[in-house]
């Protein structure tokens, strides 16, 4: 069975940092790219960053609105990502979900649609 459970959402105020984790198990995720989306109240989901490799090198992309404030990383063991926010806005106040695609393929990194797992999400708020 297949998991992703994401921790470390929570309340913070604006200006603040928080880490998110998401553990994956049931299978072997070394191969998969990862990914971070956000759905806050009312508007769609969106991306947030995601890391994949080629040719032994890793890449990580973050959306514009959170480029220089979050950092997207991976385990050694690649059995778990983790999302470093700093620098919180109350604009990032969302659902965090963890998501994993077989297609690593980095052009396709922000495209949630084509992620295949997906955790239950987990709530960050930050307050003003």
């Amino acid at each position: 069975q297949v998991q992703l459970v994401e921790s470390g959402g929570g309340l913070v105020q604006a200006g603040g940092s928080l880490r998110l984790s998401c553990a994956a198990s049931g299978r072997t995720f070394s191969s998969y790219a990862m990914g971070w989306f956000r759905q806050a109240p009312g508007k769609e989901r969106e991306f947030v960053a995601a890391i994949s490799w080629s040719g032994g090198n890793i890449y990580t992309r973050h959306a514009d609105s959170v480029k220089g404030r979050f950092t997207i990383s991976r385990d050694n063991a690649r059995t778990a990502v983790y999302l470093e926010m700093n620098s919180l806005k109350p604009e990032d106040t969302a659902v965090y979900y963890c998501a994993a695609k077989r297609d690593y393929s980095i052009a396709t990194m922000a495209e949630g649609d084509l992620y295949d797992y997906w955790g239950q999400g987990t709530q960050v708020t930050v307050s003003s």
